[in-house]
């Protein structure tokens, strides 16, 4: 049986559990997933979005009672994490059957063929999350292809190959976004609905974790190295000279 469960953060104990809608699958690989929950709060309530193999489930965080749940087919693999804005909850499921689904999150029961605003099936990544900004989604395809979509109507702005494998998800920081794939390249957009590359770069060793970003900084691991990147901040004489001091 497969469920979900949540502990009390101090003591460590169980609060409560809940089993996961029945998996139409014998197989043990076609039953997992390693997506992360996202909790959201919609119209004054709190909900604990799960990606599991074939099913997408809404919780009460507080009860673990269920509270929509929409059937994603033979899907299984997920890794990627939800989003949540403009009123929708975007996932992206992975292996059989590779879909970006905008939920509208209202829904009670089986919301399947009720609340699913849009979807969308080419260059949807398996790995990498979904980046949401301003009113555009971004994705980068494991294969390497990024799309601009806008985020209400699922309508894709542009779509261009930035590099070969992707399995990090894209990042918003200081106004622009940023791509890094598997084997240390990195790409800089402007984001927007027109496609406006601002810079490439390089880092060694390969890149499989998604980069976390601090204040001015972001971080990012590679299989040899942890890099701490962000724009140099001027000394007093640096910024003297500028003024013609």
């Amino acid at each position: 049986m497969q469920y979900v469960t949540a502990l009390d953060k101090q003591t460590g104990v169980t609060v409560w559990t809940t089993p996961r809608p029945p998996i139409d699958a014998t197989y043990t690989p076609y039953k997992k997933s390693f997506s992360t929950p996202l909790v959201i709060n919609h119209a004054g309530r709190r909900q604990m979005i799960a990606m599991g193999a074939q099913w997408i489930v809404s919780y009460d965080p507080d009860t673990g009672k269920e509270i929509w749940r929409v059937d994603t087919g033979s899907s299984f693999s997920n890794a990627s994490r939800p989003v949540f804005g403009h009123g929708l909850v975007f996932v992206t499921t992975a292996f059989g059957g590779s879909e970006l689904l905008a939920i509208r999150p209202d829904g009670r029961g089986n919301v399947t063929d009720t609340h699913v605003a849009w979807t969308v099936r080419r260059q949807v990544p398996r790995t990498p999350s979904p980046l949401l900004a301003g009113n555009e989604l971004y994705t980068i395809s494991d294969g390497g292809v990024a799309t601009c979509m806008d985020a209400a109507t699922g309508e894709v702005h542009w779509a261009r190959r930035l590099s070969n494998k992707y399995s990090a998800s894209p990042i918003l920081g200081a106004g622009r976004i940023y791509f890094f794939a598997e084997d240390g390249h990195a790409t800089v957009i402007r984001p927007g609905n027109e496609f406006t590359p601002l810079a490439e770069s390089q880092v060694d060793g390969r890149v499989m974790a998604s980069a976390a970003v601090s204040d001015r900084a972001f971080f990012l691991r590679t299989d040899t190295h942890l890099y701490r990147i962000e724009q140099k901040q001027p000394t007093r004489t640096e910024e003297g000279k500028s003024r013609g001091v």
